[in-house]
């Protein structure tokens, strides 16, 4: 009913949807913070489902301030090599935050040696505490910042273990997730 230009009739305020969660975390991260999620798969087994781009080491330096994708690795560890992803990382600036996943065996053999004490080093420098301890075949996922002063809480390991191992050989899929601070070191 309108009288004299008046709209009698409530009008509903436009209703904006909540904001979509991201990552599928349980609720958004607080300013200054950023969602992720990593999962690294049991090779061929599981692994197709969570890395599209299937490769043994996966690299993503994000700039924390502006939340964008920097660069991107996906190396092979049958045809990558030590000294390329050891350049890789030692060029990413400093703040930079680093996420990576390993998948399939980033670890040395008899005829590769890619993850060298040099880049388990760097890791390290990056707040890993569990990199110096990876062994061929374990799931590794880790989130990092280049400078990091203190050991990061976003890292997690399946140790590969043929007794206990869940898939065909491979061990669980490892994943981790939350709110990651944007500029802190």
């Amino acid at each position: 009913m309108r009288a004299r230009g008046v709209d009698y009739f409530a009008r509903e305020e436009p209703t904006t949807a909540p904001p979509k969660i991201k990552c599928n975390l349980e609720k958004n991260c607080e300013p200054g913070s950023f969602a992720l999620r990593i999962k690294s798969g049991a090779a061929s087994v599981v692994g197709q489902q969570y890395v599209s781009r299937v490769k043994r080491f996966n690299i993503v330096v994000v700039n924390g301030e502006t939340e964008t994708v920097d660069k991107m690795i996906f190396l092979n560890s049958k045809d990558g090599r030590s000294e390329d992803i050891l350049e890789f990382l030692k060029k990413i600036e400093p703040g930079r935050i680093v996420l990576l996943a390993s998948f399939d065996d980033v670890t040395p053999s008899e005829e590769l040696l890619l993850l060298t004490d040099e880049i388990r080093g760097v890791l390290e420098s990056m707040g890993s505490t569990l990199i110096k301890t990876l062994k061929s075949k374990d799931n590794w996922v880790f989130a990092g910042r280049v400078g990091a002063t203190a050991k990061s809480p976003f890292e997690k390991m399946a140790l590969n273990d043929p007794k206990t191992n869940t898939y065909d050989g491979w061990p669980e899929v490892v994943e981790i997730s939350g709110c990651f601070p944007k500029n802190t070191l």
